[in-house]
């Protein structure tokens, strides 16, 4: 767990102690206990008069084991925080050599020694808020007395990890080298000769008034960025005590505040997703990646635009075709304008927006095509369009080359009929916009091969996608789970709600947006074809409203079209309720002979999303996801739903199964057969089982 060597620089002895446990160094309770037992040896030799603390590998650490959160294993002595005093009350130098990455307790860690040194690729952060907690081990006390309020708000509410230069220029680090341990051993001896000072934190309060105003900004900002998540206000709160108290009892506080997040359901559900995500990233067993070098998209829309900015942002070099030189062009300025917005915010300079832009190619000839290692098309949502761009595809490109649909809904099976390589055929559905959000379904059809799916699975983590295995199904995962979620929102405007009361109720809940809102961003259009595909196999006997179905007749398909179950102001993505379209839910109501009520946000909730997480259970037993934490992250990922939460299946856990089959179970004797209960549920429910077990 820990190694120990001695190096002599002039008279100086100096005890190197380095953390080894891969794969990423994390400090759990077995390595607390071998980091304690080697700096107490260390301390107590007197042949050693500094010491330097460092890392194997990679990792510096990458902090506590987040595995152990919720068990007797965080009751182990010494605790983090423990260590941490011992190492800032050391009567030797102990010198911090972050030879890679320093993350939450690791980072924490370096901050009770008495000098910093990174290396050139170092990253350090405390990204806890991420996990729906603080810093406990004195991160939130510490930070601000080494960078000042304003930088350790930035770092530990933001949560993302600072560069080694970044660290540099805010005093978080003494030194950046491309060796850390042999400068940090240097800069030991300066401490021990003492041409450097310690850098021993100064345990008053920082009692700057002027700082107060900080705060409330810093809250406002937390409260737009993280909808709904407490950790991120008691990360300022902790940081705010650092202006009034004194180190102890700044500790204290913050070991008080983290307890009642490690201890919550909302802490529980964010590393629920943590995890959650890294199990369905992983490849496929004894499948072989291969390396795809450049890549082709069909079709220059929105959706084929914002999946080639997504290969351009990683380096790879893309051709984009379209069927004519105005659609291009079109296609390239939507490109532009998305570079230029990105730009404005800090995100990219000039010089790397050209850089990316270079690497999209523009053609309208398929021969462009024949020398790509992956197509991927995103053309019309029509089956015959598709049909026929997979055909000229396999007739084009090389004979290893992955084809790829961006399809939604529609069969990947019956595309991949019309090519003579449905081994090499798959599904990439990415998520609007393309270049943004980061869920990517990969479809996994009939015939597909499991290298194909780990090659697009690697190169998904490349392009920092988190990609999911789904099977072939109208809709696959999201949108077969989103039609039912829809089906009751359209329900409760017949029975009572107007648009705004249901999208009100659902993002009060938690969600990024309502159903309703959600389907005039995404085109009614779209959703409406969908249907109208379906209109043959829809049992007579089974409830349909016709609501949206009518709001598409009058030629109101969303934003799109500044009109949907909203109107919208030129230029703006604001809805606002429409009277006309009130009217017209009363009248199709009444057409329904439905009688309208009053409607409570309890009911709207349990309806739409208990509607969700009935149609998950489905899909789990039906073997088109592979497991329930999956569709947390297609929701939590790819709909908004709030991380906090942890996604439906987690969200349905934490009610409780009983509780949610037997409301179910009451739906279903109100409002009939769409609520017959799965089966999956009711084993659970009824054996005290949960999703997150499966």
């Amino acid at each position: 767990m820990v190694h120990v060597d001695l190096r002599k620089i002039g008279e100086t002895r100096i005890a190197i102690l380095r953390i080894d446990n891969p794969p990423v160094n994390s400090i759990g309770s077995q390595v607390r206990v071998a980091v304690g037992e080697s700096l107490a040896a260390a301390l107590a030799d007197d042949a050693v008069q500094a010491i330097v603390l460092t890392g194997t590998g990679k990792f510096f650490c990458s902090g506590a084991d987040i595995r152990e959160f919720n068990t007797p294993k965080t009751l182990i002595r010494p605790l983090l925080r423990e260590l941490i005093s011992m190492v800032e009350t050391a009567h030797k130098p102990i010198v911090a050599a972050i030879n890679g990455t320093a993350l939450g307790g690791g980072l924490e860690l370096t901050l009770g020694c008495h000098g910093r040194v990174a290396s050139e690729d170092a990253k350090l952060g405390l990204p806890e808020v991420k996990l729906g907690v603080l810093p406990g081990a004195g991160g939130t006390q510490r930070l601000p007395r080494i960078v000042g309020i304003q930088a350790a708000l930035d770092i530990i509410v933001g949560g993302e990890p600072l560069s080694a230069s970044q660290a540099l220029e805010c005093g978080l680090v003494d030194d950046v080298a491309a060796d850390p341990i042999d400068s940090a051993c240097q800069l030991a001896v300066a401490i021990v000769r003492g041409d450097r000072a310690s850098r021993v934190i100064d345990p008053a309060p920082l009692g700057d008034a002027a700082s107060e105003a900080v705060f409330d900004d810093a809250r406002r900002a937390a409260q737009r960025r993280y909808r709904g998540c407490i950790a991120p206000q008691e990360c300022i709160a902790c940081v705010e005590k650092t202006l009034h108290a004194d180190l102890e009892t700044g500790l204290a506080f913050e070991a008080e505040r983290f307890k009642l997040l490690v201890e919550g359901d909302q802490s529980k559900a964010q590393r629920h997703i943590f995890f959650a995500e890294r199990k369905a990233a992983k490849l496929p067993a004894a499948a072989q990646a291969s390396t795809v070098r450049s890549v082709g998209v069909v079709g220059a829309g929105t959706m084929g635009g914002g999946i080639a900015m997504s290969f351009a942002n990683a380096g790879i070099p893309v051709v984009l075709l379209e069927q004519s030189e105005e659609a291009l062009q079109r296609g390239l300025n939507n490109i532009q304008r998305n570079y230029d917005v990105s730009r404005k915010r800090g995100r990219f300079s000039q010089e790397e927006v050209e850089m990316r832009l270079a690497l999209i190619r523009r053609t309208m000839d398929y021969a462009d095509l024949s020398d790509v290692d992956l197509v991927i098309e995103a053309a019309f949502e029509d089956m015959q369009v598709k049909k026929d761009i997979f055909t000229r595809l396999d007739q084009t490109c090389k004979k290893d080359a992955v084809l790829a649909t961006n399809t939604s809904r529609l069969d990947i099976n019956e595309i991949a009929s019309v090519t003579g390589r449905p081994g090499q055929m798959l599904g990439t559905h990415f998520f609007s916009p393309a270049n943004v959000m980061r869920l990517l379904e990969v479809v996994k059809g009939a015939r597909t091969d499991d290298a194909v799916i780990a090659t697009v699975f690697r190169l998904a983590q490349r392009i920092g996608k988190i990609p999911v295995l789904v099977g072939v199904c109208d809709g696959f995962v999201g949108n077969r789970m989103v039609s039912h979620y829809t089906r009751e929102a359209y329900f409760l405007l017949e029975e009572g709600c107007t648009p705004a009361q249901v999208d009100g109720a659902l993002r009060r809940f938690g969600m990024a947006m309502g159903p309703l809102q959600m389907q005039d961003m995404a085109g009614l259009d779209i959703s409406w074809a969908a249907r109208k595909r379906q209109a043959p196999t829809r049992p007579a006997h089974l409830r349909y409203s016709k609501v949206a179905d009518r709001i598409c007749e009058m030629g109101r398909y969303g934003q799109k079209t500044g009109a949907g179950f909203y109107r919208y102001e030129a230029g703006s993505r604001e809805p606002i309720p429409d009277p006309e379209i009130d009217k017209l839910i009363a009248q199709c109501a009444a057409e329904a002979g439905i009688v309208r009520r009053e409607i409570s946000d309890d009911e709207i909730v349990a309806r739409t999303i208990y509607a969700l997480v009935n149609e998950a259970a489905r899909i789990v037993k039906d073997g088109i996801a592979q497991r329930p934490s999956d569709i947390d992250v297609v929701y939590v990922a790819g709909y908004g739903f709030p991380m906090f939460r942890g996604g439906p299946m987690f969200y349905a856990d934490t009610v409780g199964l009983p509780k949610v089959l037997e409301t179910i179970r009451r739906f279903h004797a109100e409002h009939g057969e769409y609520w017959e209960p799965a089966p999956l549920l009711v084993e659970l429910a009824e054996s005290g089982g949960r999703f997150s077990e499966r």
